[in-house]
C-alpha cells in the first residue's frame, strides 16, 4: 500500500471529531488492507512501530530529527524552530517547509507503508560507532521522498504524537464494524457519505463487540483480532506466554456488606497489597515481567526473576502478582512510592534492588503448563496455585487469605491488614472465572479512604520567582470515551527536594519532552504521565470541560505502572460524585 493512501485516511480522521464518523472511516479502509499488511499498517494507525508491550522504542532524539529535517528541506535549523513555534506542532511546520523546500528531490520515489514501517523499525537497533549517521539517513530518506502531508504524519509518527484522535475503542469498533457488517445490519447515509450503526436495535452489535472486546484483552493484537474476525476465527484465540494479557480489574466497595452482596457468600478475602501489580510470565528459565499498563520491566527486577526461578514450580505459567517493597530491618511492607522508582531504572539496576528490596505475592494464574485458565473457577486457580509455588517468606508467598461468610472475621482481618500498612481488602467469587480487562464483579476492594483518582498531566504552566524553571501547576484529565476532559489543576503535594518525595524539577523533566504546544506560561503536554490525586471533594463546574473539579486536589503519587486505559473515567467521577455525601470509615457495623 503506498503510504500516501494511509495518510489520506489520517487526515481524513484528523478532520473530524465524531467518533462515528472516524469509525466509519476507519472500518471501510480496514476492507482495502491486506492479510500481509495488517500488522504494520494497524501499528501505524495507532502511531507506533512496535506494539505497546515491546519495550523498544523509535530512538530518534529531536536534534537528529531537525538534521533530518534539514537534510530533506533544505532549510536551516534556525528556520524550522522559528515556523514550530509559531504554529506549536513540529509535523505541521515539517510539513510548510516541505511545501517551500529548495532540495532537489529528483531520486525520490513514492513511499509505501512497508518501506516506512521498516526504516522506522531499523533505527532502535542500531548501536555503536557511526549508529547516529545511519539514523540520520534512515530518516531523511524518507523524509526526502515524502510530500508534504506525508512529512507531516511522518514526523509526527517519529516523535510518537500522531494527533489524529483514534483511540483503542474506535479501533475496536472498526474491526466490528468492518467484519461483521452484514450481520449487524449497518447502514449506510448516502446524505453524510458514511456508515452509520442502525440505532434500533443494539443486540447483535454488542454480542460481536464483546467478542472482539474479549479477543483484544486476550492477545492485546488489533492486528491479529481483524485477521481473526475476518476468517470467523475469533474463538481460536489463546493465551500465549510472553505475550501479555489486559488484567482483570476490581470495582470498589463502600464496605463489607456491599461487598458481600457483589460477590456471594462465602467469597475469598484477602489482603490488598499497596505494590504495583505485575504479570510474570514463564516458559521454563526464560521468565519476562510485565506491568498492568504491559511495559516490559524485566530488566529492573532481577531479583524477581530469580525468586520466580527458584520457586515457581510449574515449568510455564501465567501469574498474576503484587511487587510489594519492604523495610529490610523491619520487614514491614512500604507503600508503593518507596519502590517506584525501580520501575524506571535503567542504571545501577543491582544497587536500587539491594537499596529497595520486593517482594512478590501472587493472588491469581491465568496459564501452567499448557492450560488456559481463564474459564475456570477462583478457587480451581487458587488451589493449582498452591500447587505451583514453594512459598518462601519475603521473596514469593500466596496472597493472604481466608474464606469465610463471617462479617465479624472479614472485619478482623481487614483491621490486620489495615495494621500491617496495607491498604484494605480484596472479596473474591470463589466461583469467578478470570476476565481480562474488565470490572464485572468476579472481586471487589474495600479501603478505608474516599477514593483517588488516577488522572493524566495534559497542560501545565511555568512557575514564578524560585519556580520559574519548573513546571507547577498542572492540568489534569480523567478519561471520557478516545478523549479526555479536564476536572482541575493541581499544584500541591510535590516536594522540593527529590530526596522528599516526588519535586517539582522531576515532575518538569518527565514533561518536558511531552510538549507539544507553548503559549506564554501555559503549555500543552502529550497525555502520559499517570498521576494519582486526592481531594476534599467532587465539585460541578462550568470551568472544566467534564462539568467537574475537584476541591483541594492534591499529588499523592506518580504512578508509573499505569498506562493511558487505567486512568479513571468521567463516569467514575459522576459515580464518587453522587456517592461522598455519605463518606465515612469503611467497616463492618
Amino acid at each position: 500500500m503506498l503510504y500516501a493512501d494511509l495518510v489520506k485516511v489520517y487526515d481524513r480522521l484528523e478532520s473530524t471529531a465524531k467518533r462515528l464518523e472516524k469509525t466509519s472511516i476507519l472500518s471501510e479502509f480496514f476492507k482495502t488492507v491486506s492479510e500481509e499488511e495488517c500488522e504494520h499498517i494497524i501499528l501505524l494507525l495507532q502511531g507506533c512501530i512496535f506494539p505497546k508491550w515491546d519495550s523498544r522504542e523509535t530512538g530518534i532524539a529531536q536534534k537528529l530529527l531537525v538534521k533530518s529535517l534539514e537534510i530533506a528541506t533544505g532549510k536551516n535549523e534556525h528556520e524550522l524552530k522559528k515556523i514550530w513555534k509559531e504554529c506549536g506542532d513540529l509535523g505541521l511546520a515539517a510539513e510548510k517547509l516541505t511545501q517551500i523546500k529548495i532540495q532537489a528531490t529528483l531520486f525520490s520515489q513514492s513511499l509505501t507503508t512497508q518501506k516506512v514501517f521498516e526504516n522506522l523499525q531499523k533505527i532502535p537497533v542500531l548501536k555503536g560507532q557511526g549508529s547516529v549517521d545511519r539514523k540520520l539517513q534512515y530518516t531523511a530518506e524518507l523524509l526526502t521522498s515524502a510530500k508534504p502531508l506525508e512529512v507531516k504524519y511522518l514526523v509526527r509518527t517519529i516523535i510518537g504524537d500522531l494527533r489524529i484522535g483514534l483511540g483503542e475503542g474506535t479501533i475496536r469498533d472498526a474491526i466490528v464494524w468492518s467484519c461483521f457488517e452484514k450481520e449487524i445490519k449497518l447502514e449506510y447515509n448516502n446524505e453524510k457519505n458514511e456508515l452509520q450503526f442502525p440505532n434500533k436495535d443494539r443486540t447483535k452489535y454488542e454480542k460481536y463487540a464483546e467478542l472482539v472486546q474479549e479477543a483484544l484483552d486476550i492477545s492485546n493484537d488489533f492486528s491479529i483480532v481483524l485477521r481473526k474476525s475476518r476468517n470467523r476465527e475469533l474463538d481460536s484465540l489463546q493465551l500465549v506466554v510472553g505475550r501479555p494479557i489486559n488484567v482483570m480489574l476490581f470495582k470498589k466497595a463502600k464496605n463489607i456488606q456491599e461487598a458481600l452482596a457483589t460477590v456471594g457468600k462465602p467469597a475469598a478475602i484477602e489482603k490488598k497489597y499497596d505494590g504495583f501489580r505485575v504479570q510474570i510470565h514463564k516458559q521454563k528459565n526464560n521468565i519476562v515481567l510485565f506491568t498492568r499498563r504491559l511495559e516490559n520491566v524485566s530488566s529492573q527486577f532481577p531479583d524477581i526473576i530469580s525468586a520466580v526461578i527458584d520457586n515457581v514450580k510449574a515449568e510455564n505459567c501465567i501469574l498474576d502478582a503484587e511487587i510489594v517493597g519492604y523495610d529490610k530491618t523491619t520487614k514491614r511492607s512500604l507503600p508503593f512510592q518507596n519502590i517506584s522508582q525501580r520501575i524506571k531504572r535503567k542504571y545501577d539496576i543491582n544497587e536500587t534492588a539491594e537499596q529497595y528490596p520486593v517482594k512478590i505475592h501472587v493472588f491469581d494464574c491465568l496459564f501452567i503448563d499448557k492450560k488456559t485458565l481463564l474459564k475456570e473457577t477462583f478457587q480451581k486457580r487458587r488451589e493449582l496455585l498452591k500447587d505451583s509455588i514453594k512459598e518462601k517468606e519475603n521473596v514469593i508467598t500466596l496472597a493472604e487469605q481466608i474464606i469465610t461468610s463471617d462479617e465479624n472475621k472479614i472485619s478482623e482481618f481487614y483491621e490486620k491488614s489495615l495494621d500491617e500498612g496495607h491498604e484494605g481488602i480484596m472479596l473474591k467469587n470463589l466461583s469467578g472465572i478470570y476476565k481480562p480487562g474488565s470490572r464485572v464483579g468476579y472481586g471487589v476492594k474495600v479501603k478505608p479512604t474516599m477514593e483517588t483518582l488516577e488522572v493524566v498531566i495534559i497542560g501545565a504552566e511555568w512557575g514564578e520567582g524560585k519556580r520559574g524553571a519548573w513546571l507547577s501547576s498542572f492540568i489534569i484529565a480523567v478519561q471520557k470515551e478516545d478523549d479526555f476532559v479536564e476536572i482541575g489543576r493541581v499544584g500541591t503535594g510535590f516536594k522540593e527536594k527529590s530526596e522528599e518525595g516526588i519535586s517539582f524539577d522531576q515532575i518538569t523533566e518527565l514533561l518536558k519532552p511531552l510538549i507539544i504546544k507553548e503559549n506564554g506560561k501555559e503549555v500543552i503536554v502529550r497525555p502520559e504521565i499517570i498521576i494519582e490525586v486526592d481531594y476534599e471533594e467532587i465539585q460541578t463546574s462550568p470551568t472544566y470541560n467534564s462539568g467537574y473539579a475537584l476541591r483541594f486536589p492534591r499529588f499523592v503519587r506518580l504512578r508509573e505502572d499505569r498506562g493511558i486505559k487505567d486512568i479513571n473515567s468521567i463516569d467514575d467521577v459522576e459515580k464518587y460524585y453522587a456517592e461522598q455525601r455519605g463518606r465515612s470509615v469503611i467497616k463492618s457495623t
